[in-house]
C-alpha cells in the first residue's frame, strides 16, 4: 500500500518501504501503474498583466503547475483568440496528438500552424509571474485586465473584456434549451 508523504508542498507516493513512487507527465503513479491526477484547474480569476506583459500566476494554479510540469509553462493560442496555459508534460502529450494529424487535411493543418507554431515555453519565475510573449498578447488582444479561467488540465487567459463579451454571447445564445448540450449530453446532472 502507498503511503502519502507531503514534501516542498507536494504530495509524494510512497512504497511502504520508502521507494518513491514518482511523478511522471503531470500524474503521481502509485503501485501497479495506476496513476492519480495531482489537481484540476478551476475557477475564474481576475488577473493584471504589467507594462513588460507578466502576469501574477494566483497560488492555487502556481501550486498546481508547480507539481505538474516544475514550473514550466507552454503557452499557446485558441481559436477564440485567447490563450492556452498547459503544464510542459501535459502539452507535449498534446503536441504529439496534433503532429500526428495528417498534414495534407487543411483543418489539421491550420490546427497545427496555430496552436505548435505559436507555442512557447515560458517559465514561473522567483515572484510567481509569468512573461506573456509580446506575440501571444497581441494575439490575444491582452493589454493589462485579464482573466484566468480554469478548463481542467489547462488554464485560459482571456482579455477580460472579450471574455465578458463572449460569455454574455454564449449564455444568450442558450436561450430556453438551457446550455444547448448534444443530445448524449442531455442526461448530465450538474
Amino acid at each position: 500500500m502507498a503511503v502519502r508523504q507531503a514534501l516542498n508542498g507536494i504530495l509524494w507516493l510512497t512504497h511502504p518501504q520508502g521507494l518513491p513512487i514518482v511523478s511522471r507527465s503531470g500524474f503521481l503513479w502509485e503501485e501497479m501503474g495506476s496513476f492519480v491526477r495531482t489537481g484540476m484547474f478551476r475557477g475564474a480569476t481576475k488577473v493584471t498583466l504589467d507594462a513588460k506583459g507578466r502576469m501574477a500566476i494566483p497560488v492555487r494554479h502556481r501550486e498546481r503547475l508547480a507539481a505538474r510540469g516544475d514550473g514550466q509553462v507552454v503557452c499557446t493560442v485558441d481559436p477564440d483568440y485567447c490563450l492556452l496555459l498547459y503544464p510542459l508534460p501535459d502539452w507535449e502529450e498534446i503536441e504529439r496528438k496534433i503532429m500526428r494529424l495528417p498534414s495534407f487535411q487543411p483543418k489539421a493543418r491550420r490546427l497545427q500552424r496555430l496552436m505548435v507554431g505559436y507555442a512557447t515555453e515560458i517559465e514561473i519565475d522567483g515572484n510567481g509571474r509569468v512573461l506573456v510573449p509580446r506575440e501571444l498578447r497581441e494575439f490575444a488582444g491582452l493589454e493589462k485586465q485579464a482573466i484566468l479561467i480554469g478548463q481542467g488540465g489547462k488554464l485560459e487567459l482571456w482579455d477580460e473584456a472579450r471574455w465578458n463579451s463572449r460569455r454574455d454571447e454564449w449564455l444568450a445564445e442558450t436561450g430556453d434549451d438551457g446550455l444547448g448540450l448534444p443530445a448524449d449530453l442531455e442526461s448530465l446532472t450538474i
